[in-house]
């Protein structure tokens, strides 16, 4: 009979025991979807790399991004220390950077906050409350006089979520993936920020060539006003000839200071990039010589692979992704574990005696088990809101490396008609000159009138200046193109011994 009665007594402790195990099995369970990258369709080879990128069948396929591989410091090819040194400087004063760096730093904290539901959260306090009991409680008759009664506490709580059906570990995915995603996001702005310090200082060298050139026009505009008023002064020729010298040199003079107003605007700009005041940086002139690259037939498929911006985009995908399992977890029972453990007195000097310890454990042994039966379709809704975020994500992915390639394309096609134009445009610049010297040789003879010169000279300018405005198209597609490859299409690029006027890429960097 003793041992009947002791089975029936230890029933309902083995179910629930059983219940518990059978929950604590499930803890392993999750009820996210695995993730997988989604494809892109991409081309097989680049179409502006030239005929030879089909030939050797450089195959493009979906971009794995590896945004951490090193880039090198892409810029040393232009072979320029002061672009070296703009480019270290603005690496440790920018303050965009700085910004992107913080906003990383909370990144990796709230993956640390995320990290924490894996474990036990304990907490410790002390305190006092004063209460009276109703005579109720106590057993006593409704006009009872019950007395109040102080007591003080001192305990530590401990709480627990059993991680079932995977929610913790969703929201831990979700967080590292976002932390990821703000790193990528850092190497974005790190790059952008190298893209805009070099193309910059090439918008600076830009305006010094073009400055040059026009105070090179003043010094012959003066000259061939000198020649133009002796010859009035001789009787030669009329005054007319001198009021159209006096114009082109006065034109050219306007011409040159505002040229020097935009140098110094180009230049205010670079020093906010590198965390100065305009008051603070000074760039002295120099003006740009002619940068050109030579771009590998085949480039493989690992360059867009890298460009932090394409890895940002996964990363939110992979996030979005954690986060459906994180909605979907809500539709299954949580378990939450709840104990306190400490000392509780109605006396303060006998608080801390062996007496007063007290615990208090949580219903069902320990445990908090809650089952969701009906919301009127709010977690449907978050699930639904979940799904629909991936699927943002992924549409935002696909045009991220969409956009990549025609950022490539672009720049390659600039690079590649940037070359044909240049090399015509000298050809122009070489034919005026030509003609100018001899309109000069003929006035002096008395072949030709004033006018003659004066259209020669403006051709000759309008040309030098269209041949120095390409030069400066042509380094900035440079670095828009490395921009674009995410950093070159090198592990770690390395200055070529060629000239900095004609500077070489080949294929093996």
């Amino acid at each position: 009979m003793n041992a009947l009665n002791m089975n029936s007594l230890l029933r309902p402790v083995r179910i629930g025991s059983a219940l518990l195990a059978s929950l604590l099995i499930l803890a392993g369970c999750s009820v996210a979807p695995t993730y997988e990258r989604p494809a892109v369709d991409t081309p097989v080879a680049f179409k502006e790399a030239g005929p030879q990128a089909g030939e050797n069948g450089s195959q493009w396929k979906s971009a794995q991004p590896s945004e951490d591989i090193a880039r090198g410091e892409w810029w040393k090819i232009f072979n320029d220390d002061s672009l070296n040194a703009l480019e270290d400087r603005a690496q440790h004063a920018n303050q965009d950077l700085k910004a992107a760096a913080a906003r990383l730093g909370q990144a990796r904290a709230l993956t640390k906050d995320a990290r924490s539901g894996y474990f036990p959260q304990v907490d410790a306090g002390i305190g006092a409350t004063r209460q009276r009991p109703s005579p109720a409680s106590q057993g006593l008759p409704a006009d009872a006089n019950t007395q109040p009664f102080t007591l003080y506490r001192a305990q530590a709580n401990i709480s627990y979520e059993v991680d079932l059906f995977g929610r913790v570990a969703s929201n831990v995915d979700a967080a590292t993936a976002d932390a990821q995603r703000s790193e990528a996001l850092f190497h974005s702005v790190l790059l952008a920020l190298q893209a805009d310090v070099a193309q910059q200082y090439f918008l600076v060298r830009e305006l010094d060539a073009a400055l040059d050139l026009y105070t090179g026009t003043v010094k012959l505009r003066q000259e061939s006003l000198r020649l133009v008023q002796r010859r009035f002064d001789e009787g030669d020729i009329s005054e007319v000839d001198v009021a159209r010298a006096k114009s082109e040199l006065a034109s050219a003079q306007s011409e040159a200071l505002g040229i020097t107003r935009q140098r110094a605007t180009a230049e205010h700009a670079l020093a906010i990039l590198l965390g100065r005041t305009p008051a603070e940086f000074s760039l002295p002139p120099r003006p740009l010589t002619r940068i050109s690259l030579a771009v590998p037939a085949g480039l493989p498929s690992t360059l867009l692979e890298r460009r932090p911006d394409i890895a940002a985009a996964e990363r939110s995908m992979a996030a979005a992704n954690a986060r459906v399992g994180v909605a979907k977890s809500a539709f299954f029972p949580s378990l939450n574990l709840t104990g306190g453990l400490g000392y509780e007195s109605s006396q303060l000097g006998e608080l801390f005696n062996w007496s007063s310890r007290t615990f208090l454990l949580g219903p069902l042994v320990g445990t908090a088990l809650s089952m969701p039966i009906f919301d009127g379709g709010r977690r449907q809704a978050g699930v639904d809101r979940a799904r629909a975020g991936y699927e943002e994500q992924v549409a935002t992915y696909r045009g991220t490396v969409l956009n990549a390639f025609r950022e490539v394309e672009d720049n390659l096609a600039n690079l590649r008609i940037l070359g044909d134009q240049s090399r015509a445009q000298d050809e122009a610049v070489s034919a005026s000159e030509r003609a100018a010297k001899l309109s000069h040789t003929q006035y002096q003879e008395g072949a030709v009138s004033y006018f003659n010169v004066i259209d020669a000279d403006r051709t000759v300018l309008q040309q030098q200046r269209a041949s120095v405005t390409l030069d400066g198209e042509r380094a900035r597609s440079t670095v828009n193109l490395i921009r674009a490859l995410g950093g070159g299409w090198g592990a770690a690029p390395v200055a070529p011994a060629t000239p900095a006027a004609s500077t070489q890429l080949s294929s093996s960097q």
